[in-house]
C-alpha cells in the first residue's frame, strides 16, 4: 500500500512537472522600442521601465522560473527591427516582444512572428492592419489604433463646428492610416476634407506644409503624426499664427509628453483620445508614482500599455502552466485583462484588445494643479465605439 501511495505521488509530481514547462528555464521578454528617435519620450526608456514594473508586480518569476527583460532600438527602420527580432527569436530565445512603435516596423515583425510562432504585443503601433488583413494568432494590438483615436477626436471636433478640414499627415503606414480613418469620420459626421499633405518622418521644418494648410481656408488642421513631429507641427503652427487667424488644430494622436513639451498655453482646449491617464483613480495614481520615481515623468498611454501587456502575458503563462505560445495565446484570449489602468477588458478573436478609451481635453493653465496635471476627461468611450467592427474584418481568424 505504501508503495502504491508513493508511486501515485510520484506520478502526480511528474504530471505537474510535465504541465508546468518553461523553455530554456527562463521567460525572456524583449522591448523593441525607440530609444532616441521621434517617439522616444512616449515609448523608449519608459517602455522598458514599464515592462520591468510589470515583472516586479508579478513577483519576478513565473512557474518557478526567472523573468528577464531585454530591450533594443529599432531606429524606426523595418529592416533593423526585423533583424533584431530574428536574432531575439532564433538565437536569444526571446519568448515575447512588446511595444514596437512605428507601424511599418510592427507589420514587418508581425509577419516574422507569425512564421516563428512568437507572441508580440503592440502598444506603440497604430495601424489597424495588425488586426485586420495582416492579423496573426500570435499578435495582440494592445493600447490603441488609428481607427479608435480618429473616431474619438475627429467626431468631437466636427460636432463642435469644425466642419472643414485640411490633413497634415506623416508619410508612412501609420500616418496614411490615421489620415484615412480621420477622413472617414469627418465625412461620416457631415464634414469635408478640403486638402491634405504628407511630410517625412522626424521632420524639422513644417513651414511649406503649414502654408498650404493656411491657404486652404479649412476650419481645422488635422495633425496625423506622432511624437516630436506633432510637437514641431503644433509649435510652428503657433509661430505662423494659424489659430490666431481662426483655424483650429486637431491632434489626432496626442500624448501627455507632447503637452508637457509644448506647455498648456499652446495646447489648452485641444481634444484627444487616450487609452489611459495617470490621474484617473487610486490604482493608476499609485502605479504612476512608481513609474515617476524611475522615469522622471508620468506615463504615456503607451507606457501603460506595455505594463499591462507584460502583466497579462505573465498571468497567461501561469494559467497555461507553460510558455508554449499557442497555449499562452489561448489563455490570453480567455482571461479578462485587469491591471492598474484596465478593468475587465477582453481580447477579440483578431487580437484587438477591447478596452474603454477616454475623450480628453487639455486643461487651461489656470485649471492645472501642477506638473503633469494636464487632462480633463470629457467622457468614456465604450469599446463598441472605438474598434473596427468584426463584421467588416478581413482577418481570417475573426471570420473563423
Amino acid at each position: 500500500m505504501k508503495s502504491l501511495v508513493l508511486g501515485g505521488a510520484m506520478l502526480a509530481l511528474a504530471g505537474s512537472a510535465a504541465l508546468a514547462q518553461v523553455s530554456d528555464d527562463v521567460v525572456k521578454i524583449g522591448v523593441l522600442t525607440d530609444m532616441a528617435g521621434v517617439t522616444a519620450d512616449i515609448t523608449g526608456k519608459g517602455s522598458v521601465i514599464a515592462a520591468e514594473l510589470a515583472v516586479k508586480e508579478f513577483g519576478g518569476s513565473v512557474l518557478g522560473k526567472k523573468i528577464e527583460v531585454i530591450f533594443a532600438d529599432h531606429q524606426h527602420k523595418a529592416d533593423v527591427g526585423t533583424t533584431i527580432a530574428r536574432q531575439w527569436m532564433d538565437v536569444d530565445k526571446v519568448d515575447a516582444i512588446v511595444d514596437v512603435p512605428n507601424s511599418a516596423v510592427a507589420l514587418a515583425i508581425q509577419s516574422l512572428a507569425r512564421e516563428k510562432k512568437r507572441i508580440v504585443m503592440y502598444s506603440g503601433a497604430g495601424t489597424t492592419a495588425l488586426t485586420n488583413e495582416q492579423c496573426s494568432p500570435y499578435g495582440f494590438h494592445w493600447t490603441y489604433d488609428t481607427y479608435g483615436v480618429a473616431r474619438g477626436t475627429a467626431s468631437a471636433v466636427v460636432k463642435a463646428g469644425g466642419t472643414t478640414w485640411f490633413m497634415l499627415a506623416a508619410d508612412y503606414a501609420f500616418g496614411h492610416q490615421l489620415q484615412k480613418d480621420a477622413t472617414d469620420v469627418v465625412e461620416a459626421n457631415g464634414g469635408k476634407v478640403v486638402g491634405s499633405v504628407r511630410h517625412p518622418l522626424n521632420n524639422a521644418d513644417f513651414s511649406s506644409f503649414l502654408l498650404r494648410a493656411q491657404s486652404s481656408g479649412a476650419k481645422v488642421v488635422g495633425i496625423a503624426n506622432a511624437g516630436n513631429d506633432t510637437v514641431n507641427a503644433i509649435k510652428q503652427a503657433g509661430e505662423f499664427g494659424l489659430t490666431e487667424q481662426g483655424q483650429s488644430l486637431a491632434a489626432l494622436i496626442f500624448f501627455l509628453q507632447d503637452v508637457h513639451s509644448l506647455g498648456l498655453k499652446a495646447t489648452q482646449g485641444t481634444y484627444l483620445t487616450t487609452a489611459s491617464y495617470w490621474d484617473l483613480d487610486e490604482p493608476s495614481r499609485a502605479w504612476s508614482k512608481q513609474f515617476m520615481e524611475r522615469a522622471g515623468m508620468m506615463p504615456s498611454m503607451l507606457h501603460a500599455g506595455v505594463y499591462g501587456s507584460v502583466l497579462h502575458y505573465l498571468k497567461a503563462i501561469k494559467q497555461a502552466g507553460t510558455d508554449d505560445p499557442d497555449k499562452v495565446a489561448a489563455a490570453m484570449r480567455a482571461m479578462p485583462i485587469n491591471d492598474a489602468f484596465t478593468k475587465d477588458a477582453r481580447i477579440r478573436a483578431d487580437g484587438r484588445v477591447l478596452r474603454e478609451m477616454y475623450l480628453a481635453r487639455v486643461k487651461k493653465p489656470a485649471d492645472s494643479k501642477g506638473p503633469w496635471d494636464y487632462f480633463e476627461i470629457v467622457r468614456k468611450i465604450a469599446p463598441e465605439e472605438s474598434v473596427w467592427p468584426l463584421s467588416e474584418s478581413r482577418c481570417a481568424a475573426a471570420k473563423g
